[in-house]
């Protein structure tokens, strides 16, 4: 199979789908692969060593979009990559489409193949195997940025996470107990702060409370405990998800003026159209706004501010299911291995996962299973 990757064009996105390694990987089982000069500059990666490990090195993007038959990517196309779709691609990214109708419109009209990254349930590799190491990322990076805005400078109210003997440690409000509320959680607490975390399973919060035990307090999610703890809270963590689907509002406007002046906000659920009633998209190179004095950083590609641990982590998790799928053709790949099947978003011009196709009232859903045989 022709299998391609090109420099991911978001504002300040400097991962990149496949590295050097990889490479290799696809030569050694037999695929040409095709490479975008300049795709794995961001996170480290020249182009000769991309050379070196057998990638056609390309000029620019769009030769590498004509000539392949699988693209491998990071973050969604964006709308001047949508031209460059053509009949049976197999797009192999993070899609995200349940807060994109304009992508979802594009990838069903250009009948695009889209494998969503984020989507692929997989029971024996832990649930979410390819959105896991971008939780962990997320998850300790809302912390460490949440810390950062807490400054003055920034507009924060001035807070220690930890503090110091003799002041008070910041309270810390965590909702979503699942991968990234879990790895905020862990440095949360190893920063010495006070710590709640939220969730609507109770077995998860028993796990919880087992693994951090008394330096963390957990609480059955719900507006109620949700509206009392914001309003202790310097630091609140949006981890909310439900694969494929919008993410739930549950962080609400009201919540801001009675929290205080300068606490900060994270919504690390903004790739799904984030769990915040005020939430909108920012970016790395301008990350806040703030709203009746609650500081808000929404940034969509968090993990894209450590790019080099990020994309060296989410290519270990990839590698292996895109090789079933350039090896076998996707169609194979699901039948001999049908976790696949819930990657799958769209297919030959039909939307395929419920998921996405609950979160819009617009376009009906068809069982992948039913027409990818």
């Amino acid at each position: 199979m022709k299998v391609g990757c090109v420099k991911e064009i978001k504002n300040n996105e400097f991962r990149v789908g496949m590295t050097p390694d990889n490479v290799k990987s696809y030569v050694a089982a037999g695929h040409e692969v095709y490479i975008e000069k300049g795709a794995g500059v961001g996170s480290g990666f020249q182009d000769a060593e991309y050379e070196a490990a057998g990638a056609k090195m390309i000029d620019t993007a769009k030769e590498v979009w004509d000539t392949v038959e699988m693209m491998i990517k990071v973050k969604e196309p964006l709308p001047e990559e949508y031209p460059l779709f053509h009949e049976g691609l197999i797009l192999y990214t993070y899609l995200h489409l349940a807060a994109d109708k304009p992508q979802t419109d594009a990838l069903l009209n250009g009948k695009v193949k889209g494998v969503a990254y984020e989507t692929l349930y997989d029971p024996k590799q832990g649930g979410l195997p390819l959105l896991a190491p971008m939780s962990q990322i997320a998850g300790r990076l809302s912390i460490q940025e949440g810390a950062k805005y807490l400054e003055q400078t920034f507009g924060g109210e001035g807070v220690l996470l930890a503090g110091v003997p003799g002041t008070p440690k910041a309270n810390i409000v965590i909702l979503g107990g699942g991968n990234v509320g879990t790895n905020a959680c862990k440095i949360a607490v190893g920063m010495g702060a006070n710590v709640t975390i939220m969730d609507i399973s109770l077995p998860r919060l028993a796990y919880l409370d087992d693994i951090f035990g008394a330096r963390i307090q957990t609480l059955v999610s719900n507006d109620a405990n949700i509206e009392k703890a914001v309003k202790e809270a310097d630091l609140v963590i949006g981890s909310v998800l439900i694969p494929g689907k919008a993410a739930p509002k549950i962080f609400k406007k009201k919540y801001l003026k009675e929290m205080k002046p300068g606490a900060v906000f994270v919504d690390v659920a903004v790739d799904q159209g984030g769990c915040g009633e005020t939430t909108k998209v920012t970016y790395h190179d301008d990350p806040i706004f703030i709203e009746d004095g609650v500081v808000h950083y929404c940034v969509g590609n968090m993990p894209g501010a450590v790019p080099r641990t990020s994309t060296i982590a989410l290519t270990n998790a990839t590698l292996s299911y895109g090789l079933q799928i350039a090896n076998k053709g996707l169609e194979k790949a699901c039948a001999d291995n049908e976790v696949i099947y819930s990657a799958i978003n769209t297919y030959d011009g039909k939307l395929t996962c419920k998921n996405v196709a609950d979160s819009f009232d617009c376009y009906e859903y068809t069982d992948i299973r039913e027409i990818c045989k």
